[in-house]
């Protein structure tokens, strides 16, 4: 079994490449011409977008460093990501209180129209409607 090499890209090329990109050129006919994949194409503009010249990464295998397990655009999407969630709990807790303060007050409600109901099942309770006589 023979490994294959990654291919390394200089920054350079990188910012060529997105620079093309950018002036509307296609990304099929780029990575053609460039021998580079698509996606990486388009990830080099995302990343381009994000931090500019500074977000393309240097060739090579970048430095581990403490706190830094994801690349800026992963980080991007997981902060937008956990926003979002934060959002929609804080959304569904709201409505959660809602629904229980609907529950409180029927509870209540229902409690209160029993206490004033008449029993109508004891011995010698007339019923609560006169009976039609035809």
């Amino acid at each position: 079994m023979s490994k294959s090499k990654r291919r390394v890209f200089s920054r350079e090329l990188k910012l060529s490449a997105v620079q093309r990109m950018l002036g509307g050129e296609g990304t099929k006919v780029l990575s053609r011409e460039l021998g580079v994949p698509g996606d990486h194409l388009d990830r080099w503009c995302q990343q381009f977008r994000l931090g500019g010249a500074e977000g393309l990464r240097k060739a090579g295998r970048p430095r581990k460093q403490a706190g830094a397990g994801l690349d800026p655009l992963a980080k991007a999407k997981r902060t937008k990501d956990l926003d979002a969630a934060c959002k929609y709990i804080a959304e569904l807790e709201g409505k959660v209180g809602q629904q229980q303060v609907e529950l409180d007050f029927f509870r209540q409600a229902l409690r209160q129209v029993r206490e004033a109901r008449r029993p109508n099942d004891g011995p010698g309770v007339t019923a609560s409607t006169r009976s039609s006589k035809r």
